[in-house]
Parts: C-alpha cells; sequence; structure tokens
C-alpha cells in the first residue's frame, strides 16, 4: 500500500475540526486497505465501548447519516504512523469537499482515534451518527435524518441509576427537539481549570407531562462523561431523570431551582 507523504498537509487535516484538503483524499484514491498491515490492524483491533468494530461503526453510520466511506490510506510521520479513512457526505460529491477520521498508531502499537470531532464513535456507532446529522442541521444540509436524530432509542448509550436514558424520556412522554448535541471535548491547553476531555450530550425536550414549564418545554439535558468514568447529569432537569423514576421527576421542587435555570440560558 502506497503511503501518503506530506507532514503539513496531514497536519492541517488533524488540526481542522472536520474538513480535510481533498489533496489527502486524492492521493488515497488508488489505495487498497487490504494492502496495508496497518488498517488491518486497526480493523481487527480497534473497539468502541460498546464492542464494535470500527468496520461496524462506518457501516451503521453510513445508513442513517450523510457519511460516504471510500479510501482507506496510511501516512508516515516521524514518530508514527496515520491511519485514514477518506469520506463524503454525498454519493456525487460536485463540491469535491472530503473528510477523514485519522487514528494514530504509535511506537508501541497502541491506537488513538486522533480526530476529535469523531470521538463520538468510541461510545458507539449511534452517538458518531448523532453527532454527524446534528451538524448536518446545523451546516443547512438538506435531508438531515431528523427521525434518526430525535428518537430517544438513539440515546440508549447514556445512562443513569434510573436506567437508559432513552427509554427514560420515552417513559416520561417527552419527545426530543432542536438541538441535539453530541459531542467530545477536549482539554484546552492554555484553559488547564476548564472541563475537557469528555464526552457532552445535550438535548432540548418537550415533555407531555405535568410540571414546571421551563423543564416540560425546551427542557435541558445535559449528560457527561469523562474517560473511564460513569455518566453525569449536569443540567437540573439531567440530575432529576438520574435521581427519580419517571412519573415522579417534579413531586419534589426546590424553592430556587426555576430561578437558577433561567439564569443559565441567559448567560
Amino acid at each position: 500500500m502506497k503511503r501518503v507523504p506530506g507532514r503539513a498537509a496531514l497536519w492541517f487535516c488533524l488540526g481542522r475540526s472536520l474538513i480535510c484538503l481533498a489533496w489527502l483524499a486524492a492521493m488515497s484514491n488508488s489505495v487498497r486497505s487490504i494492502d496495508s498491515p496497518l488498517v488491518e490492524k486497526l480493523k481487527s483491533t480497534w473497539r468502541a465501548q460498546d464492542g464494535e468494530t470500527i468496520e461496524q461503526v462506518l457501516s451503521n453510520v453510513s445508513k442513517v447519516a450523510q457519511f460516504v466511506p471510500q479510501m482507506w490510506g496510511v501516512a508516515e510521520l516521524g514518530q508514527g504512523d496515520f491511519v485514514f479513512v477518506a469520506w463524503t457526505r454525498h454519493r456525487n460529491n460536485e463540491s469535491a469537499e472530503q473528510y477523514v477520521i485519522t487514528w494514530k498508531i504509535g511506537s508501541d502499537g497502541a491506537i488513538e482515534l486522533a480526530s476529535t470531532y469523531a470521538k463520538p464513535m468510541e461510545l458507539g456507532w449511534r452517538a458518531l451518527a448523532l453527532s454527524l446529522i446534528a451538524r448536518e442541521v446545523a451546516d443547512g444540509e438538506r435531508d438531515a435524518n431528523l427521525h434518526f436524530l430525535h428518537d430517544p432509542t438513539n440515546f440508549n448509550f447514556v445512562t443513569t441509576p434510573q436506567g437508559q436514558l432513552g427509554d427514560l424520556l420515552r417513559q416520561g412522554r417527552c419527545t426530543i427537539v432542536e438541538p441535539v448535541g453530541v459531542d467530545y471535548l477536549p482539554k484546552r491547553n492554555d484553559k488547564p481549570s476548564e472541563k475537557g476531555d469528555l464526552w457532552r450530550v445535550l438535548l432540548l425536550v418537550n415533555c407531555n407531562i405535568p410540571g414546571p414549564r421551563y423543564f416540560t418545554q425546551n427542557g435541558v439535558i445535559t449528560f457527561e462523561k469523562s474517560i473511564g468514568q460513569g455518566w453525569e447529569p449536569q443540567s437540573n432537569f439531567a440530575k432529576r431523570i438520574a435521581t427519580f423514576p419517571p412519573g415522579s421527576w417534579f413531586q419534589r421542587m426546590e424553592p430556587d431551582e426555576g430561578d437558577e435555570l433561567r439564569d443559565r440560558r441567559y448567560r
């Protein structure tokens, strides 16, 4: 398999949150993944946290998101190799817009997903699909799969002491509205005191149940998960979902809870 040279071009791809130079994908058009031991190593050893292989993740995502995998490639950059898969949003890609998902293969053989925007795939294929579809909506893409984005069962990868988030939302008669966020947030080196190196799921929901309007209409649900840790509720609504079963979320209200939530919305 042909290796792709060009330190500057690949670092450009790694540094961007999503879009990559078409040059990188063009260089890999004649590459076949079966010819590369590094690509085969990635496919045989990488696993999402739920056990899915990379091929299962990419295949499932391509069925629900605007995600068309193309060619695999390998780039050599001094201290390690980078394996990448190029993809586009549309099969007839008239704009020649190309994207990549990149993994770093360390000198000790360790595999690390280097593309921050694709880090939700470490949670499983649904998390990556939701993240990409949410980005499609934000970018104004036509025919984004809103049904998948708003289906509560697709958020069952978020677990709470009361059960899986999607099941709890359905039992609580909640529907998901815009915006939706499924993201990985790396810690910024220049702001070590801020949170980072975590996954965040943010939902707005409308719930057909009795309760304060600031919860039941455009209620904010936010969960975060640090590496190696479980999901932790962050918003007031999320804390109620994680603490009480559906049907009793609002039986007890703190006196200043509504004011606090409204203040957060308008900061």
